[in-house]
């Protein structure tokens, strides 16, 4: 039988092709960039520059139907390509426009293309795709009272959408959310579009990142939602998602962000990125989230009983510090988290301290006689214990909350207070929109105390036990009473126990 159609002709030649290219090539590995505690996760060979993110969702109950596009620059040949993809059925792929076979390898999606991929070229991937929200505990879609939210650390945004799940490899992002009548989707960043119709019923909201975002601080937020709109210092513009029967019970609490973003600022510099706001969802998480530009939340956190106005605000601003710490400056490895959460819950403890409720000496004092029992069971902060298996959230421990906060602590009573203050603006300055790690904050502290630091700080990172802390040699002795404090729930990004108080990641 003769072929007369040429689209027919040229969709057979593709299919022989990969059959003879997959017929050469061993079964693809699993691979990975070689991160210490996520050996498996980031993929070599690329660089992604941008996502493009389609998603439709139906209800809590279907996979999202979703086409996500990657743009990338490849750093070496390439006859195969890893992304990283679980929890999401395939149905094609496209690598420069053409067809490439796919198939999977562990947690990662690997794809042949049609011909090899040359060094330093341009990397356009395609895949069709469902992203399915049922039935997980362990990251990527949070289920709520009335649709999603997303909640990808430290190693979850691979269950949504194929990526390189690494947070040393980031990337500006686009969503195009389609969601039934009289739901409201909404994106970190800005919106790109103004909300557009579909027959059904159906709206399609667009939102667009205007800095590189790590894959794990990526989020969507599905339900029937209120969007509040305001001003922050500078003009800046704040956004907050909150469930629509919930707005007016919530706006004490979201009047106080601006507050917050002009008290961080007065310590770090300015705010980081386009807009900002929190994200409460109708969900028990037991943790809350630095979202970028866009901090998920607990309702729970807002709306319970025993958690005192001081300790929500000091949980607001830990989520709010992370903008800086973790999602400007992003981690190079996962061993370096210390740096995110080190800072996050420095600044929380600080604005503790301001109000009057829970002194920053009293608190470092208390995590002080924590920290040799914290490092024999979790690591040292800057060299943490990897999660046992099937508990990948048992990373974030009180050793990389407060007993990273007290590095900062020590840090500062070692060189003083305005010689830490240029260290920390220098830090957010330096390396904005970048990735950064421990030895890159070693140096940087060393520049601005005039003296090599590094001696000093890799026994606080790295110790088994915990140094003598500068200044207050009375610390070695019987250990502090905790303050009569909440301890929320374990989770990622989340609240954890700290000495007399739970705080969030």
């Amino acid at each position: 039988m003769q072929l007369t159609s040429p689209r027919l002709r040229a969709a057979l030649l593709a299919a022989a092709s990969l059959t003879l290219v997959a017929a050469v090539l061993p079964p693809p590995p699993a691979l990975g960039i070689g991160d210490r505690l996520f050996p498996e996760l980031g993929n070599p060979g690329y660089d992604v520059l941008s996502y493009d993110l389609s998603l439709t969702y139906k209800d809590n109950r279907s996979p999202l139907d979703a086409v996500t596009v990657i743009e990338a620059r490849s750093l070496r040949p390439l006859e195969r390509i890893n992304l990283d993809f679980t929890h999401g059925t395939v149905a094609s792929a496209e690598v420069n426009g053409e067809p490439a076979r796919f198939e999977s390898a562990g947690e990662d999606l690997v794809l042949t293309p049609a011909r090899p991929v040359p060094a330093s070229g341009p990397l356009r991937i395609t895949v069709r795709h469902t992203s399915d929200p049922r039935g997980r505990a362990d990251g990527g879609w949070v289920p709520t009272e009335d649709g999603l939210a997303m909640a990808n650390q430290a190693d979850a945004a691979h269950r949504v959408f194929p990526c390189n799940d690494h947070p040393a490899d980031k990337a500006f992002f686009t969503f195009r959310i389609t969601a039934p009548e009289g739901l409201t989707a909404v994106a970190n960043g800005i919106p790109g579009a103004l909300p557009a119709t579909r027959a059904g019923g159906a709206t399609v909201w667009t939102y667009r990142t205007l800095h590189p975002m790590a894959t794990e601080l990526a989020q969507v937020s599905i339900g029937r939602s209120a969007v509040l709109h305001g001003t922050g210092p500078h003009g800046l513009p704040l956004r907050d998602v909150v469930p629509e029967v919930d707005r007016e019970q919530l706006r004490p609490w979201l009047a106080k962000t601006a507050g917050h973003i002009e008290w961080m600022e007065r310590r770090v510099g300015r705010y980081p990125f386009e807009n900002y706001g929190v994200l409460i969802a109708r969900a028990t998480t037991g943790f809350e989230l630095e979202t970028q530009t866009l901090s998920l939340f607990e309702h729970g956190l807002f709306t319970g009983e025993g958690y005192p106005e001081w300790y929500v605000e000091s949980v607001m601003v830990h989520e709010l510090a992370h903008q800086w710490f973790g999602d400007s400056v992003s981690p190079r490895t996962w061993s370096d988290l210390w740096l995110n959460e080190g800072h996050a819950t420095w600044y929380e403890a600080l604005y503790a301290d301001g109000l009057g409720k829970y002194s920053l000496e009293r608190r470092m004092r208390e995590a002080y006689q924590r920290s040799d029992q914290w490092r024999a069971a979790g690591g040292p902060p800057a060299a943490p214990k990897a999660a046992a298996p099937g508990e990948k959230i048992g990373l974030f421990r009180p050793a990389v909350y407060d007993g990273a906060a007290l590095i900062l602590y020590a840090l500062r009573q070692e060189i003083g207070t305005e010689a830490f203050d240029r260290v920390e603006r220098r830090w957010v300055g330096d390396h904005k929109d970048g990735v950064a790690g421990t030895a890159d904050f070693v140096r940087l502290a060393s520049q601005e105390a005039g003296r090599d630091l590094t001696k000093f700080l890799e026994a606080w990172l790295y110790g088994q036990t915990t140094p003598p802390m500068p200044g207050h040699p009375e610390w070695s002795g019987a250990p502090a009473k905790a303050a009569p404090a909440p301890v929320a729930p374990v989770a990622p990004g989340a609240r954890v126990p700290s000495p007399g108080a739970g705080k969030t990641v």
